[in-house]
């Protein structure tokens, strides 16, 4: 082989691993493009829920002062204002979920597991000390 036929090997070679590069590069960026809109996606779902939790205790508010108006004894009892809040609650409980500061619930069968995983965690945990204690009494 001659000195440009080398040349020519080792310049292709050079190309093919910057193009090798250049697609795992995108293959990243477009991963993290991904990752961030659904951030932001994420993000804009509870702003849009906060604002309907405000229209909601707007709304409370605005019952709570009728049921005053109308000299009701307690306003809680009436159940616009019990619709009112379990609207809240549920809309609460969902920016909370959302947020991260709420586990989702646990299955049965998530449960079940998680509490074998514990016991024999404990198990292997006793019978390390035991084994522990009895090599202290030799």
């Amino acid at each position: 082989m001659g000195f440009w036929d080398n040349l020519k090997r080792d310049i292709k070679k050079g190309i093919d691993e910057g193009l090798e590069a250049l697609r795992e590069g995108t293959e990243s960026l477009k991963q993290k493009a991904e990752g961030l809109t659904t951030d932001m996606k994420k993000k804009l779902k509870i702003f849009e829920m906060k604002q309907k939790m405000q229209a909601q205790l707007t709304e409370l508010g605005g019952r709570v002062f009728e049921a005053a108006l109308e000299k009701k004894r307690n306003p809680f009892n009436d159940e616009k204002v019990k619709k009112v809040l379990q609207r809240l609650h549920k809309l609460n409980e969902e920016i909370m979920k959302l947020e991260g500061k709420i586990q989702p619930k646990k299955t049965a069968r998530a449960k079940t597991r998680a509490k074998r995983a514990r016991a024999s965690t404990a198990r292997s945990k006793g019978s390390r000390s035991s084994r522990k204690s009895k090599k202290a009494t030799e």
